[in-house]
């Protein structure tokens, strides 16, 4: 063979093998994708769906039939799962008195956080647990965090999470309160809340007295 022929040859062999050690260099060297965080999408998949107090209203006078809806919106988001939540006196289910946005993400291995934002027009979005098309149009940046009022929680054993808020930076003025704080279970059929206002000294000015609101699943709408 000529020699001129042989050196193209080896050329090319030569740069085959340089493109293909390349390109299987790149491929190592991209990142593999985070593996699923399966203890935040549990407590993503149990909070979300229609909730009501009914059961413990019928056997306590001390409790109001209320309901509570979460529904997932912007689910294309990798920041966290992201719901809205709605709350309102069954018989005022037009007239929510408590519309949220909370972020599950994880803070630590053993610690997910519920952040809680407020909507600059709650009026907008009442009944948005119906639909998302409300929220096709906004972006978290235009939510207002609550500072202080996330909910830290830790998944106790196969059946349940717990946590609550820390401290008390969770501003509230409701009915002459100073802060606020929650206390909160989460199963895969209740979601049981305890909100609590208390004033400068520490007394108790609103909130059920004995013990959390009990949430029940029920059936979709």
């Amino acid at each position: 063979m000529p020699r001129a022929l042989t050196r193209i040859l080896f050329y090319s062999l030569s740069v085959l093998v340089v493109i293909s050690c390349s390109s299987v260099g790149r491929e190592s060297a991209s990142p593999a994708p985070p593996a699923p965080d399966r203890d935040l999408a549990l407590l993503a998949s149990w909070m979300t769906g229609s909730f009501g107090s009914g059961e413990q209203a019928a056997s306590d006078s001390a409790f109001f039939v209320v309901r509570l809806r979460l529904v997932r919106i912007w689910p294309e988001r990798s920041d966290g799962c992201w719901l809205y939540v709605e709350q309102a006196l069954a018989v005022q289910e037009h007239r929510p008195y408590r519309q949220r946005v909370y972020r599950l993400h994880r803070v630590s291995a053993d610690t997910l956080a519920s952040d809680v934002y407020t909507l600059a027009d709650e009026s907008r979005f009442v009944g948005a647990w119906k639909s998302l098309v409300a929220f096709a149009g906004i972006t978290p940046d235009s939510l207002d965090l609550r500072e202080g009022c996330t909910i830290y929680l830790t998944r106790e054993g196969a059946f349940a999470f717990y946590g609550g808020t820390r401290g008390n930076r969770c501003e509230s003025t409701l009915q002459g309160a100073s802060y606020a704080t929650s206390e909160v279970e989460i199963t895969s059929d209740a979601v049981v809340s305890w909100d609590r206002g208390f004033d400068a000294s520490g007394a108790q000015v609103w909130g059920a007295t004995r013990r959390g609101y009990v949430f029940r699943r029920l059936p979709p709408d």
